[in-house]
């Protein structure tokens, strides 16, 4: 079916690809306006730490004892984690392979709200979980 078939109301409707001079900027306008709008930097950054804590949380086995730090200049955002030494491993994982993974997903996560992110792993100097208080471990019903 050729363009001469069609209804002459029709054919008006098509769009002609020999003008160069003609550009379509409906659809390209939305799309400049989502890649302007920014979230605001506090909201990102929050998103930002509640991502790296939800990874951290599901790799160690005592989520509670990482503490997770955030400090921001301007568009640089630093993220520090920082648990225990038996935890170290399971965030960083074999050759660092694990916070090569997370340090991608941030500076994805961060490049759509115009932001750098880093981050740092640390051991921390929390006493072992066999030290901290009874209570703070589990709270036992007393008989």
């Amino acid at each position: 079916m050729t363009d001469s078939s069609l209804p002459e109301s029709a054919a008006d409707d098509v769009p002609s690809n020999n003008s160069d001079d003609e550009l379509d900027t409906g659809n390209v306008q939305g799309v400049a306006d989502a890649g302007t709008a920014h979230v605001n930097d506090a909201e990102a950054v929050e998103a930002l730490r509640e991502l790296v804590r939800y990874v951290v949380d599901n790799l160690v086995d005592e989520p509670g004892r990482a503490e997770i730090v955030v400090e921001q200049r301007g568009n640089v955002v630093a993220l520090g984690v920082r648990l225990p030494e038996e935890e170290l491993g399971k965030v960083i994982g074999r050759g660092g392979r694990i916070a090569k993974s997370i340090r991608t997903a941030l500076m994805v996560a961060g490049s759509q709200h115009h932001l750098r992110v880093s981050l740092d792993i640390d051991a921390s100097e929390l006493p072992p979980s066999s030290e901290l208080p009874d209570e703070e471990i589990s709270a036992e019903p007393e008989s």
